[in-house]
């Protein structure tokens, strides 16, 4: 793994150490010197030594954390387990729960793995990751061209620090960033017989008069897709020209588009936020800028947190996995000529009103709103949704779609949902949603050791607690699938996103989950 030029005086590199025991302070501090040397690091721009509860006491890696001026950073093992790492050792895994020790606590609350795993003597492993930010530098001049893409976190100060860009394959660099991008809430559920609260999919849907329309296209499979009626049904339900639509295979497929047609010299992703975007904008060779907005702030977004040199800007509203909804208006505010404005708009459909919502709107520059009918229709599985842009962008991101890109069943499927009663039904979906989520609420705001992520809008809410991986394998045992946070940017592993059920469910979900904090053991001293 080659690795970036060390920016002269920033601090934000997590040193991830595993050691047997008795291992010196000279060994440990020794390796971790070489391996910070070779990679061209300097030991002056550590913050702090991590590792497995465990090895916490380890006189090696306390010595070792002493001479470079920094703490100690435990982690437990069931958190360190989750974290997908690029060199997993079976040898660590059964000895300490974890398939390697040094990567895991590097990456568990930093960004970027900058040095893979290196061995000493046999008896101690390093492994060196980056946090952004820590102490940043400050950004370029505005106007400066530039090639390196940036990672801010908002809203103070509004500075940056360089995100390296693609070395590897897309696939090895996507597994080797930090979180799992690729990992989504189905991996949580599939072939498990859990209730499912890790997926935001509607339950009991698709409806039957859906069910209905998409069977009776299967008369029509022998003929190739026609999408011109579906294509002018959206048009109309969003009072748009059918030149500013464009039909997708689900969301997904329109980020894949949009990171292989449209040009971007600087494209930045808002995180923490659904990482299909950034994934796909890795895979097509694009170095990724990161915004990482703060829990202190309740995942808000502040336009100055957005560097100017940013000319592809991607955001979700409301937000997954977070549930927040960012004024239409603060969002306007990101948008000038020169940068395209990528609003995820896939949950706005759960928002009664679709206030805040930005798909109507051909005012605003460079604007590109996603739209997918999976998540409230429940037709995951057929991969139906749509772009909504000016003319221009539409035709480009078409030129990169393969021929008859959405099949039949799906443009069927596509047509109906914009009809006058599939509105009023969605509607009546969202109020019913409302309810539920406040009932979710209520419930866990019974919980001291929940933290929720206030006035969520979303079909889902974003909690924290600590020692979340232990209580999500617990509730796994009990019978309920949780998502973990870990694998968004700008969370951790004591993060979880619940997805709104009805009431009952919810009434079962809440007694598992004290049910798994008061079966959790007490934590002991280090």
């Amino acid at each position: 793994m080659t690795t970036p030029t060390p920016e002269p005086g920033v601090r934000n590199l997590v040193v991830g150490v595993g050691a047997r025991r008795g291992v010196p302070t000279d060994e440990v501090y020794g390796l971790i010197e070489a391996v910070l040397r070779a990679a061209g690091l300097r030991t002056a721009d550590v913050v702090e030594v991590a590792t497995v509860d465990a090895k916490a006491d380890e006189p090696g890696i306390v010595g070792a954390a002493a001479r470079l001026g920094v703490a100690v950073r435990s982690h437990p093992a069931a958190a360190l387990a989750g974290v997908r790492v690029p060199n997993p050792s079976d040898a660590a895994a059964g000895s300490v729960g974890t398939p390697s020790v040094a990567e895991a606590a590097a990456l568990i609350e930093a960004d970027e793995l900058v040095v893979e795993k290196s061995a000493g003597k046999g008896r101690a492993t390093c492994a060196v990751a980056r946090r952004f930010p820590a102490v940043l530098p400050s950004f370029p001049v505005s106007g400066e061209k530039t090639s390196t893409p940036l990672v801010t976190e908002g809203p103070r100060p509004f500075t940056m620090a360089a995100m390296n860009p693609p070395t590897h394959p897309p696939t090895r660099d996507i597994e080797s960033a930090g979180p799992d991008l690729r990992h989504h809430g189905d991996a949580e559920v599939r072939g498990e017989n859990l209730t499912d609260l890790a997926v935001n999919v509607r339950t009991h849907t698709p409806p039957e008069w859906l069910r209905q329309r998409i069977a009776a296209s299967l008369v029509s499979l022998a003929a190739y897709p026609d999408g011109t009626a579906a294509r002018e049904a959206v048009a109309e339900r969003h009072g748009l020209p059918v030149e500013r639509v464009l039909l997708t295979a689900g969301a997904a497929e329109a980020f894949v588009l949009i990171a292989r047609a449209l040009p971007a010299r600087c494209p930045v992703v808002v995180h923490p936020q659904f990482t299909e975007p950034e994934a796909a904008l890795r895979a097509a060779g694009h170095g990724v800028g990161r915004v990482l907005l703060r829990a202190e702030d309740g995942f808000r977004l502040d336009p100055a947190a957005v560097p100017e040199e940013a000319d592809l800007v991607v955001v979700g509203n409301p937000t997954n996995p977070t549930s927040v909804l960012h004024p239409a208006a603060l969002l306007e505010r990101l948008a000038r000529p020169g940068r395209t404005l990528v609003v995820d708009e896939a949950f706005m459909d759960v928002v009664p009103g679709e206030r805040e919502a930005l798909c109507g709107r051909t005012d605003i520059p460079g604007l590109v709103v996603l739209r997918s009918l999976t998540k409230t229709w429940g037709l995951a599985g057929l991969r139906i949704g749509y772009v909504l842009a000016e003319p221009e962008t539409v035709a480009l991101l078409a030129e990169a779609q393969p021929l008859w890109p959405v099949s039949s069943p799906a443009l069927a499927a596509a047509q109906a949902c914009m009809e006058p009663r599939a509105l009023v039904e969605a509607a009546e979906a969202a109020d019913r949603i409302t309810v539920d989520r406040a009932h979710l609420l209520a419930g866990l705001a019974e919980f001291s050791e929940v933290r929720v992520v206030e006035e969520a809008r979303g079909p889902f809410v974003l909690v924290r607690l600590e020692r979340a991986a232990e209580i999500r394998e617990r509730l796994r045992l009990l019978g309920f699938a949780a998502r973990r946070g870990d694998t968004f940017p700008g969370l951790g592993p004591q993060w979880l996103r619940l997805a709104v059920r009805d009431r009952a469910t919810t009434n079962r979900f809440l007694q598992a989950l004290d049910q798994a904090v008061q079966a959790l053991p007490a934590r002991t001293g280090r």
